[in-house]
């Protein structure tokens, strides 16, 4: 069996790593036949396509830079950032082969046997987060009046974004996709006009803490899809170097022990593959890899100049809170 791990010691970029691991997959995929092997090369060949030919995300970021430039103006007393990213490609692995599992461990708990070929291919085509911005809020201190809660005022704030968020974009070139019902708001503040578009984390906050809204565009003009997110600072902070961030990772792994567990080995070898690979790379060693324009000191001290572990950057935006001095209205 073929996987990323064993091309993160050559010292070699990231694009030439794909490059490498794509051909080897695709050969073996096809000398052994195996259909969803295929399906991998061809989502590894999308993120490849992502970091070679990355012109229009230039003209994309642009059009996220006008709904920076729009909340500058109507919220000038808001401090906050917009960043944009391509998915790592360690995460991008780790989310492909967790999908394969988690189908695959699903339907035979509830059937009793493996799904289909044809039905676990069409599954894996729900990619819809390769290139995600995220936009940040946060109400200072000093705007503040002393009886206002700081929670309550950055919520109403953060809602009135994502009421404005989808038809702003999509009158320069975005449709925003529909949640299916997936974590559907039920706060008064989303208007219903834009919920059935919204996956509120907020309301379906997660037993580790996760909070968030996601919501999904395509872009009509590069023809791929982008995510957005959009928290206060204290959902970042706890997503990102809080408990949802390392409860998360704690949780991961005892889930994949369970469903390995549960479906016995040599039966599906779809499922065995995929848990395989994604044990794997659960347990790299940081340090110990050796890419191109990567390096770690340790497994939390990171730098990562070329989108391995922490994503590609599009874009930081940063809009510092004006009127320090005035109450709001």
């Amino acid at each position: 069996m073929i996987a990323l791990n064993d091309y993160l010691y050559s010292g070699d970029t990231v694009l030439r790593i794909l490059q490498k691991y794509i051909e080897d997959l695709r050969r073996e995929a096809k000398e052994t036949h195996n259909e969803i092997d295929l399906v991998h090369s061809n989502f590894l060949i999308q993120i490849l396509e992502l970091l070679e030919h990355n012109d229009f995300l230039t003209a994309q970021s642009q059009k996220i830079r006008e709904f920076y430039k729009y909340m500058a103006r109507e919220y000038p007393f808001l401090a906050f950032t917009f960043k944009g990213r391509i998915k790592s490609l360690i995460r991008a692995e780790e989310k492909f082969n967790g999908y394969i599992v988690e189908y695959i461990y699903d339907y035979y708990m509830k059937n009793g046997q493996y799904p289909p070929v044809a039905e676990l291919k069409s599954r894996l085509g729900c990619f819809r987060d390769f290139i995600a911005y995220r936009i940040v809020i946060s109400m200072p201190r000093c705007h503040l009046k002393k009886e206002d809660d700081r929670e309550t005022e950055e919520l109403k704030y953060l809602y009135q974004i994502a009421n404005v968020l989808p038809l702003f974009l999509e009158e320069r070139g975005f449709t925003a996709e529909s949640a299916h019902g997936v974590k559907e708001s039920t706060s008064p503040l989303l208007e219903e006009s834009v919920r059935p578009y919204y996956r509120d984390y907020i309301c379906n906050v997660s037993e580790y803490g996760y909070q968030s809204l996601h919501i999904t565009f395509y872009d009509n003009s590069s023809r791929s899809y982008m995510e957005v997110q959009l928290r206060t600072k204290t959902m970042d902070d706890i997503a990102e170097i809080g408990q949802a961030n390392h409860l998360g990772y704690e949780k991961r792994q005892q889930d994949e022990r369970i469903r390995r567990d549960a479906v016995p080995l040599g039966e599906c070898v779809y499922f065995d593959e995929a848990y395989e690979r994604g044990m794997r790379l659960l347990k790299l060693d940081l340090p110990k890899l050796d890419v191109n324009m990567f390096s770690a000191a340790s497994n939390t001290l990171i730098n990562d100049g070329c989108g391995l572990y922490r994503g590609r950057l599009i874009l930081p935006y940063e809009h510092l809170s004006r009127f320090q001095n005035d109450l709001i209205d």
